[in-house]
């Protein structure tokens, strides 16, 4: 069973950096990408960064400049470096991994999981 265990939200002011991280395990296959969303009161939930396999990187516009992801060297943990945070970043952060591979069998295994999400506000 994959479990996604996010931690770093917090309360921070404007300009204020935080690091969001999400370990992932019970994974079989292959982690082909790791990203974190997020939802903003009365918002949908949008992408603000991603990372694949190859290390390929893809970030929000608005967060360009100021958001890092990166992983660790087992590629099982995915952290978001967060710095000079706005008052618009407040949301709830999610963490989002994609597991893919092929069965003994032959069959293709793809799936998605969601961390539960941890609360990111930016108040004065």
């Amino acid at each position: 069973q994959v479990s996604l265990v996010e931690s770093g939200g917090d309360l921070v002011q404007p300009g204020g950096s935080l690091r969001l991280s999400c370990a992932a395990s019970g994974i079989i296959f292959e982690i082909v990408g790791m990203g974190w969303y997020r939802q903003a009161p009365g918002k949908q939930r949008e992408l603000v960064a991603a990372i694949t396999s190859d290390s390929t990187t893809n970030y929000l516009d608005s967060v360009k400049g100021r958001f890092t992801i990166s992983r660790d060297n087992a590629k099982t943990t995915v952290y978001l470096q967060m710095n000079n945070l706005k008052l618009e970043d407040t949301a709830v952060y999610y963490c989002n991994v994609n597991e893919s591979g092929w069965t003994k069998n032959g069959k293709y295994f793809g799936e998605d999981y969601w961390g539960k999400g941890t609360l990111v506000t930016v108040s004065s």
